[in-house]
């Protein structure tokens, strides 16, 4: 299942606590699972090293499970929507890349990396149930998808047809995360994996900026260690990159800002506990999945710090475009 898939069923989940009145923290939002950790450590906590996952020479031997598995860990930014709702964050239109003229792409980089940004912010509206705001979003993402020839993916007349009616919203987050994930997996079955992490990479970037934008004006423990434990992901996603780094200026210019974005969390320390195993019935049998709690490290100056470089970054980004 891709991460895509994950975060949708993290969402439904939620919001069928909140239509009825409940606004539930999530107690274990995401169980990060990291190829480095040691199943025979015998102590009960594990920080996070400074060095990447894995070796950046081993990223290019990296089997599709690896790869999948990183971009499962990223946070998505429904999943951040949905935390902005329970801290009843107002919705803001002015966190949108609405810059983005997806006429003006004109690379296959710019294309992948614009809708990564555009399908964030699709997300954003859908779980602010601002619906009839995303066909603008939405007519900008079919001629992206279509010019990286992966519009067969998109059912945009039903996607459309829902976001105009506001009838089922549930089904609308369903069908556009369904059409990310198929064309993930297009793109990797087809040797073009580069534009599937610049998708990933682009969706990561619009959730990160809409996290840091969010916690200047409406400070808050939760979204604060969530924005600190991004420290982890963007070693994966600098992982997910690196073999594409050096592929064309634009691509080594990206990298450059996300190694940019690293040192800027280097000195934040992030310390996980490991909790009590959990069984889970499953397929006529017992899953067990190891729990664990996390502490970020993270002074005020460190994040005024990736607030600012982020907001650079991604500015850069849809400017350019």
């Amino acid at each position: 299942m891709s991460f895509y898939s994950v975060f949708f069923i993290f969402v439904i989940t939620n919001r069928l606590s909140l239509m009825k009145g409940r606004v539930i923290y999530f107690a274990i939002l995401t169980v990060l699972v990291f190829s480095c950790r040691s199943a025979t450590n015998k102590t009960n906590e594990f920080i996070f090293p400074e060095a990447d996952s894995f070796p950046a020479g081993e990223a290019e031997k990296l089997s599709s499970e690896a790869i999948e598995d990183i971009s499962r860990n990223i946070t998505s930014p429904v999943e951040i929507a949905n935390l902005l709702q329970t801290m009843e964050v107002p919705f803001s239109p002015e966190y949108l890349a609405s810059s983005v003229d997806a006429n003006k792409q004109g690379t296959a980089f710019d294309r992948a990396l614009t809708l990564g940004i555009l399908g964030a912010d699709l997300g954003y509206l859908n779980m602010y149930e601002k619906t009839g705001s995303s066909i603008d979003i939405l007519s900008s993402i079919k001629k992206l998808a279509e010019g990286i020839r992966v519009g067969q993916f998109f059912d945009f007349e039903t996607i459309k047809r829902l976001s105009l009616n506001k009838s089922n919203l549930d089904s609308l987050l369903f069908l556009s995360i369904d059409s990310y994930t198929q064309i993930d997996k297009y793109l990797r079955d087809n040797n073009r994996g580069q534009l599937s992490s610049l998708i990933i990479i682009g969706v990561w970037i619009e959730g990160q900026y809409l996290a840091t934008q969010v916690i200047k004006q409406y400070p808050d423990t939760m979204l604060r260690d969530r924005i600190g434990e991004q420290k982890i992901i963007l070693n994966d996603l600098l992982l997910l990159a690196s073999p594409y780094c050096n592929l064309d200026n634009e691509f080594r210019e990206l990298c450059k800002d996300l190694q940019y974005l690293k040192e800027r969390y280097r000195d934040v320390r992030i310390t996980f506990t490991l909790g009590d195993p959990v069984s889970v019935p499953k397929d006529g049998g017992l899953v067990v999945t190891q729990t664990e709690t996390s502490n970020v490290e993270m002074t005020d100056e460190q994040l005024a710090g990736i607030t600012e470089l982020t907001s650079s970054i991604r500015n850069k980004l849809i400017d350019d475009n």
